[in-house]
């Protein structure tokens, strides 16, 4: 299972409607509703400060979330839209939708990358350089897969690591059909700059052969 699901607080709206939701907007909260998994809508208010958090965290509708309502379950649930006003760009309404165990959905998953130290091409005084630190996988609610590891063991200098070459969590496939680069390790700067500036002396050597022919 992945490690923490976060919690998200909510109160149960008593009140269904504009003017409800009016009301709890000047109450400091944004309305929203909860629905699927076979169960009634449940409206609900969420505090304005604790959602605003959580947007410009990131990746608010592609987080799954444990909804805590007082008096109702414990239930996971992912967003499914926020609305929001189109001259301040702030919240006016979330849709949250309950998951089945079954349901799958569209998670990042965090990389943890293996034996960095050993690699050879780190040994050598390469650089790993990550180009996705997150992968989005398409995943079932009820067994939701801690990390993807990647075992850079055996990476040398111009290695390169793509989606193909990684063993997923079974269950999970990648939501991106291309075959995507995920991390490699590059030569160090100097090494590097060294590389271009004999290729460069054996253009210039070329062209003077060239003009003397």
């Amino acid at each position: 299972m992945a490690g923490e699901i976060p919690d998200l607080e909510a109160l149960e709206r008593t009140g269904t409607g504009k003017g409800a939701a009016r009301q709890a907007r000047r109450d400091g909260m944004v309305p929203g509703i909860v629905f699927g998994g076979d169960k009634d809508p449940l409206p609900i208010n969420l505090p304005f400060n604790k959602l605003m958090q959580r947007l410009k965290a990131g990746r608010f509708k592609s987080t799954l979330f444990n909804l805590k309502v007082d008096g109702h379950e414990d239930v996971r649930v992912i967003c499914r839209d926020v609305q929001r006003d189109v001259v301040k760009d702030l919240p006016t309404h979330v849709d949250l939708l309950r998951l089945r165990r079954t349901t799958k959905i569209n998670l990042f998953i965090p990389v943890e990358f293996l034996n960095e130290t050993t690699a050879p091409g780190i040994k050598k005084g390469g650089v790993l350089t990550v180009v996705r630190p997150e992968i989005e996988l398409v995943v079932t609610a009820g067994d939701i897969p801690e990390k993807v590891v990647v075992d850079l063991g055996g990476m040398n200098i111009g290695d390169i690591i793509h989606i193909s070459d990684v063993t997923l969590p079974a269950g999970t496939k990648p939501t991106i059909d291309r075959d995507f680069v995920i991390c490699n390790i590059s030569a160090p700067s100097g090494l590097a700059s060294q590389k271009d500036d004999e290729e460069e002396t054996e253009t210039e050597v070329i062209n003077q052969n060239d003009d003397t022919v």
